[in-house]
Formats: C-alpha cells, sequence, structure tokens
C-alpha cells in the first residue's frame, strides 16, 4: 500500500469520525437519551484509537526504521525519545 492509499485511508476514517462528532452534538441538541449518546461516543473514542494506531505503526515502520538504518546517531536518539515520550503520554 502506497503513502497516499494509506493517507487517504487515514483522512477517510477522520472524516467518518467528524461526522461522528456533528452527530453526537446533534443528539445532544435534541435531547436524546444520554446512554445513547456515550455509546456514539465509546464509537467515537474506538475510532480514533483506531486511526492514531495505524499512524504509529506508520511512524515506526517509516520514520523510525529509517532513522535506526541511518548513520545518524542524533537522529535515532531523537526518533527513540519521541517514542518513549509518547508512550509515557500513553500510560498518563
Amino acid at each position: 500500500m502506497t503513502a497516499n492509499v494509506k493517507h487517504k485511508d487515514k483522512l477517510n476514517r477522520l472524516s467518518r469520525i467528524e461526522g461522528q462528532v456533528r452527530g453526537v452534538a446533534s443528539m445532544i441538541e435534541n435531547g436524546r437519551y444520554c446512554i445513547d449518546i456515550l455509546n456514539q461516543m465509546q464509537a467515537i473514542k474506538a475510532a480514533l484509537v483506531r486511526v492514531e494506531s495505524q499512524i504509529l505503526k506508520d511512524h515506526v515502520s517509516t520514520c523510525v526504521t529509517d532513522a535506526i538504518n541511518s548513520d545518524d546517531a542524533n537522529d535515532q536518539s531523537k526518533k527513540i525519545d519521541e517514542l518513549l515520550d509518547l508512550l509515557e503520554k500513553v500510560k498518563s
């Protein structure tokens, strides 16, 4: 799968999520049942996690791999530090 196809897939997913968020706002405006709203919000969070996971996989398979395979110790260190910082944020 080419980079453009991967980007298009992620953008399509984000567009669907955007529509879901607008749908939740509409549900709130229309006074829909709280559990229905919360179920939609859970679906949105799950969809965001899937997109986030794909972006992370792409980053590791391209940017991080390229840095590791390079002779640039600074770039290698930077990419590893970025990943560690991200993992710390996820744990919090």
